[in-house]
């Protein structure tokens, strides 16, 4: 079995989140393979904006997830390993990158993009990402106003 080091992005604007319609109809976020000797929090932030255009920083750790399928193009079984991050957006701007076989996306209420979201994996880390982003938005205006 291959197995690849992962990471990505749970993007928050407010109280939406950016979601990811792939070639194959499920609703993902953005998360790309950690290259050439890259950082996880590098990777995340490179393939949210690569494949969303999406610039964000990153506020928090998420969690991690895995799963498993089978390659027909290396005839083999492969493990993803995704290391994820909470993210805020720097603007609402996005252009989903189509040449990478993404339909459609953009940011969704929380609510209904984990609705929308295929696995049920991504719908827990979106909802604990939520939680954590607000807790993040609670301390940075408790900053302001200190």
């Amino acid at each position: 079995m291959i197995v690849r080091n992962c990471a990505g992005g749970v993007v928050f604007s407010g109280d939406r989140v950016l979601i990811l319609k792939n070639e194959k109809n499920e609703w993902v976020l953005p998360k790309g393979k950690i290259r050439n000797g890259s950082l996880p929090t590098e990777t995340a932030i490179s393939r949210v904006k690569y494949e969303t255009g999406v610039d964000a920083n990153i506020v928090s750790t998420a969690g991690e997830t895995s799963y498993e399928f089978f390659s027909l193009s290396r005839k083999q079984a492969v493990c993803n390993i995704i290391i994820w991050y909470v993210m805020e957006s720097l603007g609402d701007h996005y252009n989903i990158n189509k040449e990478e076989g993404f339909k459609e996306g953009g940011f969704y209420p929380v609510d209904k993009a984990i609705e929308m979201i295929t696995y049920s994996q991504d719908k827990s880390l979106v909802s604990l990402s939520y939680k954590k982003y607000l807790e993040f938005k609670d301390y940075e205006m408790d900053q302001i106003y200190a």
